[in-house]
């Protein structure tokens, strides 16, 4: 269903990745797909995974470099032309951010945090927009924490609620343009960056056991509804938040 449709995906680490997951799920319907890299240490990595699906290509990318961002959409339109679609799963704080009291973030620690978790949506979605000349949709992925206060998850959160505000005025503003913007907010998952919140276990067994549906969602949950909003059947979506996770976000 996703045939002759070209995509973009921002946070490939390794096969538990939320983005391979999405990026899977496109592939299984056919997308063609640019990655990103961030780092030499993840090249391998990700350049394997992409070899699984056809005429990829893989690019190195540090969202805190224009020069960079800018070269990775050059890339992209010189090998396909246009883009209908992009997946931004890319979020960074210092782990000593996420431990403690949130008050006592350094401004280099938030800075670093907005700029790197919230900005690069905007910063990507202003490149992506003039590839998308047949309409798209840009998908970013949040966290429950952008709205309730969730223990050791800290400067991420403020990260998290600008990122949702982002997503609101870039959907605004590119929808005449017929492309999508949405954040899906998942319930935790055991990812690498999950890793480094104290106490994630104690976080994941209270979501399967408060959520209505008893159970934890997984990579591929994700990666299902972010190719469904890839749709052009999703073509009168945008702005909102989706929740995949159980019902977690609707339980005080």
């Amino acid at each position: 269903m996703l045939e002759n449709k070209v995509g973009l995906i921002f946070g490939v680490a390794n096969k538990r990745s939320i983005a391979w997951a999405c990026a899977s799920a496109c592939g299984g319907q056919g997308a063609k797909q640019a990655f990103t890299y961030q780092s030499e240490r993840l090249k391998e990595s990700v350049e394997d995974l992409a070899a699984t699906l056809p005429d990829s290509l893989v690019l190195p990318c540090d969202v805190s470099d224009q020069a960079q961002v800018d070269a990775t959409f050059d890339a992209v339109k010189a090998k396909y032309g246009k883009l209908d679609f992009l997946i931004h799963s890319i979020a960074f704080a210092p782990k000593e951010a996420l431990e403690g009291e949130f008050v006592t973030t350094t401004r280099e620690a938030f800075t670093t945090a907005l700029q790197v978790s919230a900005f690069s949506l905007t910063q990507v979605s202003l490149a992506a927009a003039p590839l998308m000349t047949e309409g798209g949709s840009i998908v970013t992925m949040s966290y429950y924490g952008a709205e309730k206060v969730v223990m050791n998850y800290n400067v991420m959160g403020v990260a998290k609620a600008a990122l949702e505000a982002a997503v609101r005025y870039i959907a605004a503003e590119l929808g005449p343009k017929g492309i999508r913007v949405h954040a899906i907010s998942p319930g935790p998952l055991a990812t690498r960056a999950a890793s480094g919140i104290p106490e994630f276990d104690e976080l994941m067994d209270k979501a399967q056991s408060q959520a209505p549906a008893r159970s934890l969602v997984s990579i591929e949950d994700v990666g299902n509804a972010t190719a469904f909003l890839a749709l052009d059947g999703a073509k009168l979506i945008t702005g909102s938040v989706l929740y995949i996770d159980g019902g977690y976000h609707i339980i005080d």
